[in-house]
């Protein structure tokens, strides 16, 4: 679900990759399309600023440092891809009493091992992916972790039913589609329902305040086992800190507190750029599906990885620079200022009806959604119909099976020979490194009953796709 589109991951790398993994997979695609001659490591982009000449050729004058040594360079366009966790966001005027408190407190940003908080009582603020992490791994060396949070989160395993990688599982057109076209109080029935199949969250204080917003939610396999030996106690938002203690907002206490762990999140930010060329505003940036700025006399800057899909990044980078450099060679258009200002007030408008108002829902949208959004925009978007006619079996595994990135090479400019192929043997490459003890039976991910249920899947997404259609137009 995270390799490029046209390079699938080597067929022993396990479902869920260590870093070192992962720093692998990127070395052998380096190697594979020969970019590392293209590549300047060990240098600092210091500015980047428009051209004299910007409003006639679109190019901007590069400022580098290496070695001490600063260098100035025109280009033709720049991508900028210098993520959203540049700067640490640690809202500490939001915690009173934090600077009498003695004892530590750091952002998640630069936490790095347990053994660091060995016997201590640590008080981790926030419900992100990073506080779960560094709280269910603290909680092994750690006397006893506090995760305080506002409003709750649902929490995920990485495993699904029957074993498969969750994502592979939800992360299907199928399923998107469907869940497109349930009504919006039946939708949130339906997420809770599924969200509190592996646990109940209210038992374990974790159940969201706002359970009709689709915020990202925490992928842990171990933090609800963590809360259940005690390890771990969830706590309302701080009200205050003194000198040794922490009082949250339900009134209960906790004393002779050591260490507090802020995991607030981060902030957008740009520093070789100045604002005349882009400006952060509330940690929101102003760009046409989150790539093009809207007011450019050229489009010859675009920015990537500002999007926090309900899913994988890489591959969605990936689609971006592909939409980007055809923009760069004037083989696709943007629409006018206007077009893409309002697209971008409904997609935020849109955003704050599904993911909340909070400043890290600002880049949330959904993976197949966004993903199918940058690829019509290059003719690559996969087209159920027309694979149904000529290829079934390909267009079954498209639909039903997992969005895996290989759907976006299967047509169009850089389609892939080997995308097919790709997909259909997607379930066995990721299983396979898993099954180092062979038992005799069946574990195919899609059997025939699996199928069956498929097709009556299909037909209950279209009557409900129907009736919402026909509903809408009588009221």
């Amino acid at each position: 679900m995270m390799c490029f589109t046209d390079y699938p991951m080597p067929q022993d790398f396990p479902a869920y990759l260590h870093n070192s993994k992962v720093l692998e997979y990127l070395t052998l695609y380096v190697d594979h399309f020969r970019l590392l001659k293209h590549i300047h490591f060990k240098t600092e982009v210091c500015h980047v600023t428009k051209s004299s000449d910007f409003c006639r050729t679109g190019q901007w004058e590069v400022r580098t440092e290496k070695c001490g040594i600063q260098q100035m360079e025109h280009f033709d366009a720049v991508l900028v891809c210098n993520g959203q966790q540049v700067d640490h966001y640690l809202p500490l005027d939001s915690f009173p009493g934090i600077h009498e408190f003695k004892g530590q407190y750091t952002h998640s940003r630069f936490y790095r091992e347990p053994k660091d908080y060995h016997g201590k009582t640590v008080l981790v603020v926030g419900t992100g992916n990073s506080a779960g992490d560094i709280s269910a791994e603290i909680s092994h060396t750690a006397k006893q972790v506090y995760l305080s949070t506002r409003q709750g989160s649902w929490v995920v395993s990485r495993i699904s039913q029957h074993g498969f990688p969750i994502d592979m599982v939800f992360s299907t057109r199928c399923y998107f589609w469907i869940t497109n076209a349930l009504p919006n109080g039946l939708l949130t029935m339906v997420t809770e329902k599924q969200m509190n199949n592996w646990f109940d969250h209210a038992n374990y204080g974790l159940q969201p305040e706002d359970r009709s917003l689709l915020k990202e939610p925490i992928v842990n396999d171990y933090l609800p086992s963590q809360i259940l030996c005690g390890a771990i106690r969830v706590k309302p938002d701080v009200r205050r800190f003194t000198e040794s203690t922490v009082v949250f907002e339900d009134g209960t206490v906790v004393e002779d507190l050591d260490e507090v762990i802020f995991a607030t999140g981060y902030s957008i930010s740009f520093p070789f750029l100045d604002d005349s060329v882009i400006s952060v505003d509330d940690n929101k940036v102003t760009l046409y599906k989150n790539v093009f700025p809207t007011r450019h006399e050229k489009p010859t800057l675009a920015f990537l990885g500002l999007v926090r899909p309900l899913g994988s990044l890489p591959p969605v980078s990936e689609l971006q620079a592909r939409w980007a450099t055809r923009i760069f060679k004037g083989i696709v258009k943007l629409p006018s200022v206007t077009k893409m200002e309002a697209h971008y007030e409904r997609s935020m408008e849109r955003k704050r009806k599904c993911f909340g108002k909070g400043r890290s829902q600002t880049l949330q949208t959904y993976f197949i959604e966004y993903m199918d959004e940058i690829a019509v925009e290059m003719g690559i978007c996969p087209n159920i119909i027309h694979l149904l006619l000529r290829d079934p079996r390909l267009a079954w595994n498209v639909f039903f099976g997992p969005c895996t990135p290989y759907q976006y090479r299967l047509t169009g400019p850089g389609k892939w020979s080997g995308a097919r192929e790709a997909i259909l043997t997607q379930w066995s490459r990721t299983l396979n490194p898993a099954k180092t003890r062979i038992v005799c039976r069946s574990t195919e991910p899609t059997p025939r009953l699996k199928k069956v249920l498929g097709l009556f899947g299909l037909l209950a997404a279209i009557f409900i796709v129907f009736y919402c259609v026909v509903l809408k137009t009588l009221i």
